[in-house]
């Protein structure tokens, strides 16, 4: 897999404007970089794989179907990747524009910053759900409400007591003319927000490219559904 350093000395050409970083450290996005495009004030455009990444020009490719229109010329964009090898979430701003179907030329491209988190766009919700573990003092099917939705997990909030590394499958229902959709999850970290109300951060386990694809479509038309009732 080629790998673009962008921490290049002085003497040498530097393909990107580095505006801040969380730390010094050198960090190589790589080519082929799963990405998520928003537009600037947030909204999920589409998931697609970065490539053919040359100085401040690159190629999106998309994973799925974007709920724009690519007679759109111009569009100011921000791009959120991961490195996985160094666990590093990469986020960067640029200007698109339709190449081919499902194809975007990327010009302008800088690197805004670069964080510790995985740096997945997460769609606000607020809707019941239901967590079902298969062991421990919470077995069985426990009621909750889903607060916001990413591809790589989610955030719940629930009055029963789970753990960090609790195992538990979440099942929801993100659209009312589609089935349900049932996640593994498990717990990263525990908030107590009252003495009988706790928030859940999760990371989905064990999903394969179809089940993220899905969950991308299901986030796509549940935005498209918030923005027409707002």
């Amino acid at each position: 897999m080629k790998r673009f350093n962008l921490f290049k000395t002085k003497a040498e050409e530097e393909p990107f404007k580095i505006i801040e970083t969380i730390n010094s450290e050198e960090i190589d996005i790589d080519s082929d970089m799963r990405v998520e495009v928003t537009t600037l004030t947030g909204q999920l455009l589409f998931v697609a794989k970065l490539q053919n990444l040359n100085g401040d020009k690159a190629e999106l490719h998309q994973y799925s179907e974007t709920v724009i229109s690519q007679d759109s010329k111009f569009i100011l964009v921000r791009i959120r990747g991961y490195n996985d090898d160094e666990k590093k979430a990469v986020y960067m701003e640029g200007t698109i524009m339709p190449k081919e179907k499902y194809v975007w030329q990327v010009k302008d491209l800088i690197v805004t910053k670069i964080g510790n988190d995985r740096a997945f766009f997460r769609l606000k919700t607020d809707i019941e759900a239901t967590a079902t573990m298969f062991s421990g003092l919470q077995m069985g099917e426990k009621p909750c409400r889903l607060l916001n939705i990413s591809v790589g997990g989610a955030c719940i909030s629930s009055q029963f007591v789970y753990h960090k590394d609790d195992k538990f499958l979440l099942k929801v229902k993100l659209l009312e003319d589609k089935p349900a959709s049932v996640m593994y999850c498990q717990v990263l970290r525990v908030i107590e927000r009252s003495e009988t109300r706790y928030e859940y951060g999760c990371r989905f386990v064990e999903l394969n490219e179809e089940d993220q694809e899905s969950i991308v479509q299901n986030i796509f038309e549940a935005q498209r559904q918030k923005l027409e009732r707002s």
